[in-house]
């Protein structure tokens, strides 16, 4: 059972661990989702100040309405589509009777364009490692490997050994909800990353035993806070002052693809996702290419 915080009511808290246990049961959903919706539920829990299943419409509304004051569109959305699980699993059992969030609509969220960057940048950023050194080997083939394969972070960080096949050149990556693909890795990126698994991998290891492709301290995976901090430091290393998420080389990936010829449903299975609508969002790259070929080459462009 998953475990919870005690500045809850016990039953609720009880309730809150059943439900994540479920979730992971029935979804496979992945450790971070996990996380995100108890402190959801737990905040929840906190403010209503009394048991979960009691409550009402008329509750829920109010505590969205000053989560929407204080929180971003998509945290709110978030704790939303956590709140509406979790009651639809309590009237499954038969904890409640009624869902409180059956007349609640779902917030329409801002169709926002990832950040990415430019080619250039993306060069800039992938040469700013000094090779020369075991750290700047290992975190050049990390950055080639994000943006070659398109990878989530998390995904770069606990991929192991055993998922890379150097003579076929790609990985097995299993994303979200341990949902499995195949992902080509590329020349270039095979060759940084078999020089880094000659060279500096074994002494990273210093004669321990450990599954992961890129360990950290003790031979334990990476976290995704210490490779983001690498990204940052390389990219003040390049020169590059825009705004960067975790996603960055992942967002560039897909785009550059996008604007060399790639279609979406092609994009969309590289990148993992499992409908194409969440890949839609690069639909304006597609469009703006299309537009540029159709100027070019159209006697009447």
């Amino acid at each position: 059972m998953v475990e919870t915080k005690t500045d809850i009511p016990l039953e609720s808290a009880r309730l809150i661990g059943d439900w994540l246990d479920n979730l992971w049961a029935e979804r496979g959903i992945g450790e971070h989702t996990q996380a995100a919706y108890q402190r959801d539920l737990e905040a929840f829990a906190r403010w209503l100040r009394a048991p979960l299943e009691g409550v009402g419409q008329e509750q829920v509304q109010r505590y969205l309405g000053e989560k929407t004051r204080n929180h971003s569109a998509r945290s709110t959305a978030r704790a939303l589509a956590a709140l509406r699980s979790f009651y639809r699993y309590l009237l499954r059992l038969r904890i409640v009777h009624e869902d409180p969030l059956a007349r609640i609509d779902n917030p329409r969220l801002p169709k926002a364009l990832p950040k990415s960057l430019s080619e250039r940048d993306v060069e800039s950023l992938l040469a700013a490692p000094d090779c020369e050194t075991a750290i700047g080997l290992r975190d050049r083939t990390m950055l080639e490997l994000l943006y070659a394969c398109g990878l989530r972070v998390t995904e770069l960080v606990e991929l192991q050994v055993g998922q890379v096949n150097l003579r076929q050149g790609v990985l097995r990556i299993f994303g979200k909800g341990r949902k499995e693909r195949l992902v080509p890795v590329g020349s270039v990126a095979q060759t940084w990353l078999e020089r880094y698994l000659r060279q500096v991998r074994p002494d990273y290891l210093n004669g321990q035993v450990a599954d992961w492709c890129f360990p950290g301290r003790g031979g334990n995976a990476m976290t995704r806070q210490t490779f983001w901090h690498r990204i940052k430091h390389w990219a003040t290393v390049a020169g590059i002052d825009k705004p960067l998420s975790p996603h960055t080389l992942r967002h560039a990936f897909a785009t550059h693809l996008l604007n060399h010829g790639a279609d979406l449903r092609s994009v969309q299975l590289l990148l993992g996702h499992s409908d194409l609508s969440t890949t839609q969002i690069y639909t304006h790259v597609a469009k703006v290419r299309l537009q540029a070929l159709h100027a070019e080459h159209h006697p009447r462009g």
